[in-house]
């Protein structure tokens, strides 16, 4: 992949939002292509979660811009993100334990099918598990059958669930948060095995995590974020975690480091 040669499929620029007294985030850009996990690191309180919430459409920001496939667009709300094709996977995963993985997957999208024309419809049970039979198999993940509950699997098929339900409906974009985090050295794997599939199937995916290790395992870029502003962006082929720990704590640049410019240059010169 040569990022130079396409556009990203999303991009935002010069993104601020303040809250009160606190300046969350300060003409922060960021920026994901097709075929490419980024990875988003920083310490607590560096923004992650606010440029998160303003990509997903909670949040609006004070000022900046925000473009998908090279548009300006203005996203007001989750849903509007959604129909966008930009998931967001938070750490609650937001599954239902007492259904089941079809049933999951198809919350809000179930299909229909005619009892009375026009009258009475029904759930189309058996078209929903082969779909989702279907698509399963395709992100290879591995559960013990579309129709058990999500109360008996593991934490990493709960999170292998969340992330399938994410992108089944022709997404785009993913964002995962801490989609490792509170797993087992088995489960963490499915679930970074997960993330390579979706970049291979073409998605741009944000993954937000404390841990580098698994940063680097799986990404192609790297951007920090501290204090609200956005200090260094690196390669991950060419970087090691030291670099990154530097940038997120700002110890490169000296025990006051506060986000400058020569922070942000610092970071650039890693693209």
């Amino acid at each position: 992949m040569n990022n130079q040669e396409q556009s990203p499929i999303l991009e935002l620029k010069g993104i601020s939002k303040r809250f009160g007294a606190v300046q969350a985030l300060s003409e922060v850009d960021f920026e994901v292509y097709l075929n490419e996990v980024v990875g988003l690191v920083g310490d607590n309180g560096a923004g992650k979660s606010t440029l998160v919430k303003v990509i997903a459409g909670t949040y609006q920001p004070d000022s900046g811009e925000y473009l998908f496939e090279g548009q300006e667009v203005s996203v007001n709300n989750p849903r509007e993100a959604t129909n966008l094709g930009i998931q967001t996977v938070y750490q609650d995963l937001a599954l239902c334990d007492n259904l089941d993985v079809v049933a999951n997957l198809y919350l809000g999208r179930e299909e229909m099918q005619p009892v009375i024309p026009g009258v009475l419809s029904t759930m189309d049970e058996i078209e929903m598990e082969q779909k989702a039979h279907q698509f399963i198999d395709k992100l290879h993940v591995n559960i013990p059958s579309v129709r058990s509950r999500i109360a008996i699997l593991s934490g990493g098929q709960r999170q292998s669930v969340a992330v399938a339900r994410a992108v089944m409906w022709n997404s785009k974009v993913v964002i995962l948060d801490e989609p490792t985090a509170a797993l087992g050295v088995e489960q963490t794997q499915q679930v970074k095995d997960l993330i390579v599939r979706l970049r291979e199937q073409g998605l741009g995916v944000v993954v937000i995590s404390h841990n580098l290790a698994d940063i680097f395992d799986i990404s192609d870029r790297i951007i920090v974020l501290r204090l609200g502003k956005r200090v260094a962006t690196f390669k991950t082929h060419v970087s090691n975690p030291e670099q990154v720990v530097a940038a997120i704590t700002g110890a490169v640049f000296g025990a006051a480091g506060n986000g400058s410019k020569k922070d942000e240059r610092a970071g650039k010169e890693n693209e």
